[in-house]
């Protein structure tokens, strides 16, 4: 079965609406990829919508990491965009700097605190999808394929990446390139073939944007 066959078989059993939100989550996900590599704060709106979509996608295929990613990222959408309009010579672009010592310490304990709290999370799973009922539930980690372990993975690369962007560190693009990397087959494991194709695209915008910032940043 060639990629267009498995494309279409996997969207056979999804219900309209959903192949719809993925399809807008997916075009305006790309958008606010292209208005961060411009520096344009029209990253975050268009981040937002989503991010939002997002969260209830991840939630009916069961990626809980990928869920609560995007319910930070529309939180810290809101705080980047109270940042850069402060940071905003003409409220719209904005200047980029290296990560600080501190930035670099704070984004360390965002990315271990992120893979101790999603892996509780997916712990305490099986209790999660028995409705809260602890019913003959087993709790623990052996209900774990591959793609939930790289989705607890990713979740905290995101977690720091999105802190960096906010921060307008250049170095938040090297976090969105190895998450978009291992997203890619992640997606299309859990039946997301129109989400594993943007974050293919997501890996070549971020490279792009990483050269860009790099050549336009400051010292911080």
């Amino acid at each position: 079965m060639n990629f267009l066959e498995t494309l279409t078989a996997q969207y056979q059993s999804y219900e309209t609406y959903l192949i719809i939100c993925e399809a807008v989550a997916v075009i305006f996900g790309t958008l606010s990829v292209f208005f961060s590599i411009k520096k344009n704060i029209w990253v975050y709106p268009t981040g937002i919508i989503s991010t939002v979509l997002f969260i209830y996608i991840m939630y009916v295929f069961g990626l809980l990491g990928d869920m609560l990613i995007n319910v930070y990222y529309t939180v810290m959408s809101v705080y980047g965009w109270i940042l850069w309009s402060r940071s905003s010579e003409d409220s719209i672009h904005v200047e980029v700097k290296k990560a600080s010592l501190s930035d670099w310490k704070i984004g360390t304990v965002l990315f271990l605190g992120s893979l101790f709290l999603v892996g509780l999370i997916y712990y305490y799973k099986p209790f999660i999808d028995n409705q809260f009922s602890m019913e003959n539930v087993e709790m623990g980690l052996y209900h774990l394929d591959w793609a939930n372990y790289t989705d607890i993975i990713t979740t905290s690369l995101f977690l720091v990446g999105m802190y960096f962007m906010a921060k307008r560190n250049i170095e938040n693009w090297l976090f969105w390139i190895v998450a978009d990397i291992i997203c890619v087959p992640m997606m299309y494991k859990k039946g997301l073939a129109i989400t594993s194709i943007q974050y293919i695209v997501f890996t070549a915008m971020a490279i792009i944007g990483y050269l860009e910032w790099k050549k336009n940043s400051i010292k911080s």
